[in-house]
């Protein structure tokens, strides 16, 4: 039975992983390509960054969400419902990334003053993020669209339109940040302008996919008030999961803003801080791939009933990303003396991120349970749960972070609190949770 299990998980989770892994790699390549430019457009994409995948990252639920609630129609044998209910997602997401879109443009300069950098980070950093809310409708299709071929258990599409659509993005942003010829290119304009372009070509490829699949099985392409409210509503609690993550990320790069104590102290320790959350993303996403299948996975086993092979499923993934967390952690630790060379010509940048990306290699085994099981229980629909075990981590984790930055302690510090007590508090929750019965609900 477990090498069954290990057979299905391979085959969503490997297509799945090379997705993840390719859009972190590309955003190390903006991030490179940025870099060249100096140390404060670097610092001004490190905030930029910050706002936008929170924006963005509120409103993943369009996947998760997505992706639970098709796989259990497939499971109880409903494919035509399961793709109506993904098509109600869809316009879900054109309908919030339009309002996301207005709202970005209009209040960049506040977001952007919010962390409280020297104007030397803030001008670029605002003008990378007005242009790059202008892809948010795009980028939130291709959540929905992705969200939908998962839970149809198809991971391989999402991964040929991620590769091809991040290929393109890294080709405009060389060309349109540094230009070509005897043009001299944008600079950072151009690499949020690249980005927006790549996104409504990736997002068109993915709707077409999901759009042949309505057609064929009947379901309606029109948007469904009720559908679309029943989404919107049992994405809240989901909503405010994510909103805890992404809370937890703002207030760590706040700390590391308000902790430095001189402008270049500033710029270095919040471009160590972009370039070593980049490379955590990084590794997150490699580690997400597992929970990308436990949420599909998980999502049909209980759709069609079956909550001993939801258990029997559950425990092989965990061990898949126990044994992810080891091999991510020491790869990290290996390549940490070298990694800042290729972002940065700054030496203070690069001899800050080693010990940083130490402490996050570290605590990989712990992130690979955290990310393994959050799919699960996402997969579950256990919204109400994560909300409040999302809650409940932030309440412990930000004081922590506010008072080491008080203290001046340091960038590498702060990660340990972040590291450490964020992920280990995420850790303690998500466990208690599994070893329960209150989430194995069964049906659509």
């Amino acid at each position: 039975m477990a090498r069954a299990h290990d057979r299905e998980i391979l085959r969503l989770a490997v297509p799945a992983f090379l997705a993840l892994v390719a859009e972190p790699l590309f955003l190390l390549a903006d991030a490179a390509i940025v870099g060249h430019l100096g140390t404060a457009p670097l610092a001004g994409l490190g905030i930029a960054a910050a706002v936008l995948q929170t924006a963005i990252g509120l409103c993943v639920f369009l996947a998760y969400g997505t992706t639970a609630g098709v796989a259990r129609h497939v499971g109880a044998g409903d494919l035509r419902g399961a793709i109506a209910q993904g098509v109600d997602g869809v316009w879900l997401a054109v309908a919030i990334g339009s309002l996301t879109t207005v709202l970005g443009v209009v209040l960049t300069e506040p977001l952007v003053h919010a962390f409280g950098a020297d104007a030397s980070v803030t001008a670029p950093a605002a003008t990378y993020l007005r242009i790059a809310f202008l892809g948010t409708v795009p980028l939130l299709v291709m959540l929905a669209t992705t969200g939908v071929l998962r839970g149809l258990q198809d991971t391989r599409t999402p991964l040929v339109v991620a590769v091809a659509g991040n290929a393109l993005n890294v080709v405009l942003n060389l060309v349109l940040v540094h230009g070509t010829g005897g043009w001299g290119g944008l600079g950072i304009a151009g690499s949020a302008l690249g980005s927006v372009l790549a996104q409504v070509t990736s997002a068109a490829g993915l709707l077409g996919v999901v759009v042949r699949a309505a057609r064929r099985e009947g379901a309606s392409l029109r948007p469904d008030l009720p559908g679309i409210r029943a989404a919107a509503h049992a994405a809240v609690a989901l909503v405010v999961r994510t909103l805890t993550l992404r809370a937890a990320l703002l207030v760590t790069t706040y700390a590391v803003t308000v902790a430095a104590t001189t402008a270049r102290d500033q710029q270095v320790d919040l471009a160590t801080h972009q370039l070593a959350m980049t490379l955590w993303t990084f590794l997150a996403f490699v580690l997400d791939a597992i929970a990308i299948a436990a949420q599909a996975i998980t999502g049909r086993y209980l759709g069609a009933g079956d909550v001993d092979g939801t258990r029997a499923v559950t425990r092989r993934m965990v061990t898949w990303g126990v044994r992810g967390g080891v091999v991510t952690g020491l790869l990290l630790a290996t390549a940490s003396p070298f990694l800042g060379a290729l972002f940065t010509d700054d030496r203070a940048v690069r001899d800050l991120l080693v010990p940083v990306l130490l402490v996050a290699a570290l605590f990989q085994p712990v992130a690979g349970v955290v990310f393994v099981l959050d799919g699960v229980l996402i997969g579950a629909g256990d919204g109400a749960y994560l909300a409040r075990g999302g809650l409940v981590t932030l309440v412990v984790y930000a004081p922590v972070a506010l008072l080491v930055a008080s203290t001046a302690a340091g960038l590498t510090v702060l990660w340990v609190a972040f590291a450490g007590l964020f992920m280990l508090a995420r850790f303690a929750v998500l466990v208690q949770r599994a070893r329960g019965d209150a989430w194995l609900v069964t049906g659509t």
